[in-house]
């Protein structure tokens, strides 16, 4: 497609089903090597991300199938332990296969994300709690090479700052570890609670999921489960927006308020009406435009960086002078 011609100056209405969150499937997804029974994820998004871990999945030896948005994922036997570069590099989330490999097999070797850049790297974090948790983590030529050949032990991990990433990356190699483990300022982000939800589907022990606190008490071995994905608050917020500038109802079907936390008063604020109904969330701009409306981004469940951008767009349609500041990114 070259380009897109969009003919303004009309109110929306309809019906849109909300996807998954592709930020909860791909940790989903990696919590499959954590068990070698099936793991079927539900509402599951059909996305290249998705498609991209399928693939580094499939060299660990994970079997998959998709049929509609169900995605039945087995790791009945590691096949390699390594994540290669060129499977990696594209990817950010693919470098939680790391603590997941770790946990079950005891080793890994896995490419950092921007292979062997210079300076601080974004997987500090990850790389730190997994040494808590007993590890040998060694650098070579842009890999993460990193054993627990005893297994890796339950720690108190006080993250500097909050990261959703290592807090998930965290939970998943703490779910097999021996000992309990507590992750401090952790993230809180629905897509924690998510994850935490379907590792105790799988026979995990995860408390306090989406507080700044929690704790995991290792087990032995994890089960299959079934376990169907969140739905994505990014997505849900857009659409809604999109009726903030335009005008009109929208039924947003699987979507929650809940999800949206502060920037759901935000919305509100300006002018919109989220109804919770059976099945999903209608929107409707209940003012002939939106209201400006200050905001501070902050970690979930402030007003979350990921829904800037589009409330920046909503703001530049409503009336008065509204302040953005952006603290995240």
């Amino acid at each position: 497609m070259d380009r897109l011609a969009i003919i303004g100056g009309r109110p929306l209405f309809g019906e849109i089903s909300i996807s998954g969150a592709k930020n909860s499937a791909l940790k989903l997804m990696a919590a499959s090597l954590l068990t070698d029974k099936a793991l079927v994820i539900e509402n599951t998004p059909r996305l290249a991300d998705v498609d991209m871990l399928l693939r580094l999945l499939d060299q660990h030896g994970v079997e998959h199938a998709f049929e509609g948005s169900t995605l039945t994922l087995q790791a009945s036997t590691i096949r390699s332990t390594e994540a290669p570069y060129d499977l990696v590099r594209k990817m950010r989330a693919s470098f939680n296969v790391l603590g997941p490999l770790l946990a079950r097999e005891g080793k890994a070797r896995v490419s950092l994300p921007g292979g062997c850049a210079i300076g601080a790297r974004p997987v500090d974090l990850h790389l730190k709690a997994l040494a808590a948790m007993g590890a040998q983590i060694d650098l070579d030529e842009g890999y993460v090479v990193a054993s627990a050949p005893n297994g890796l032990k339950g720690a108190k991990i006080d993250f500097p700052f909050v990261s959703v990433g290592a807090t998930e990356h965290a939970m998943l190699a703490a779910s097999l570890a021996k000992g309990e483990t507590a992750l401090s300022n952790a993230a809180r982000e629905p897509e924690i609670v998510d994850l935490a939800d379907c590792l105790n589907s799988m026979g995990a022990r995860v408390e306090n999921a989406g507080r700044s606190t929690v704790h995991i008490t290792g087990v032995e071995t994890l089960g299959g489960a079934r376990h169907a994905v969140v739905p994505d608050r990014i997505e849900f917020g857009s659409y809604a927006m999109a009726v903030g500038a335009a005008g009109g109802e929208l039924f947003l079907r699987n979507a929650r308020v809940d999800l949206l936390a502060a920037a759901a008063g935000v919305l509100e604020e300006a002018g919109l009406k989220l109804t919770q109904e059976e099945g999903g969330v209608r929107a409707r701009r209940m003012v002939d435009r939106c209201r400006a409306v200050n905001i501070v981004t902050q970690p979930y469940p402030g007003f979350f960086t990921d829904l800037q951008a589009q409330f920046m767009a909503l703001m530049a349609t409503a009336d008065g002078v509204s302040v953005i500041k952006e603290t995240i990114f």
